[in-house]
């Protein structure tokens, strides 16, 4: 059976396609831009919307002095709707980056315990609670997160990482992701001889006031790719 697990860890080293280990200049790579910056400072959470999020814009003043010198009531008129609709699209983007900001400060703001002790500190929050925190609709706070990436001291993540649903604990509300950190440094710390099991998983989660089933044990497990107790078991 050793043998076998050696030659098994042997084969998992291996790649079938050796190709896939050069890249090309001329390979079409993309990499994530992060719309916000968060930096702490001195214990102080500042949040920084990145000009990339939207062009900065601005109305050429060859049309401004058009304006001001023309005598023709109809070249006036068409200039100023024209000026009047650029004026309206720079407030948009403004109110655009403004709302992401706002978005981004009351994330921080709800969840600064995960930025000081990481992702086990993550706190359930949902679209309604941001919503609700900076007076704006649900939908605009979903239109304002999506495809948006805050860099921060701990990594750049997506904005819809910090949401997430929760369950009740004689501790309060503990998110789904804390709960898969915690399972994930259960496994991590265990004897590979004797690999924790499910139920025994849900019992040790249990000792900290987390009640949760086998099933959603088991289901956690596999959305962090960890195979059962079966499999990790070392000989």
């Amino acid at each position: 059976m050793k043998e076998t697990q050696k030659v098994c860890d042997l084969i998992k080293t291996l790649e079938p396609k050796p190709g896939r280990g050069f890249i090309h200049e001329s390979d079409d790579l993309k990499y994530i831009v992060p719309d916000i910056i968060l930096e702490i400072v001195d214990g102080e959470f500042i949040v920084q919307v990145k000009d990339t999020t939207a062009p900065r814009l601005k109305v050429n003043k060859f049309y401004k002095e058009l304006l001001q010198k023309t005598k023709d009531g109809n070249i006036s008129d068409y200039v100023n709707s024209k000026l009047n609709s650029a004026l309206w699209i720079i407030k948009s983007i403004e109110q655009r980056r403004m709302t992401l900001y706002k978005v981004a400060n009351s994330i921080v703001k709800f969840q600064k315990d995960f930025f000081t002790k990481g992702k086990i500190a993550l706190k359930p929050l949902t679209l309604k609670d941001v919503a609700d925190d900076i007076d704006v609709h649900e939908s605009t706070v979903s239109r304002a997160i999506n495809g948006k990436y805050i860099q921060t001291p701990r990594g750049i993540f997506e904005l819809k990482f910090f949401f997430s649903n929760g369950i009740s604990s004689k501790n309060g509300d503990i998110s789904t992701t804390s709960i898969k950190t915690m399972i994930k440094d259960l496994i991590e710390s265990e004897d590979p001889k004797k690999p924790l099991s499910d139920q025994k998983i849900v019992n040790k989660l249990k000792e900290k006031n987390i009640k949760i089933s086998r099933r959603t044990v088991a289901k956690y497990r596999d959305e962090l790719n960890i195979p059962s107790s079966t499999l990790r078991r070392r000989f």
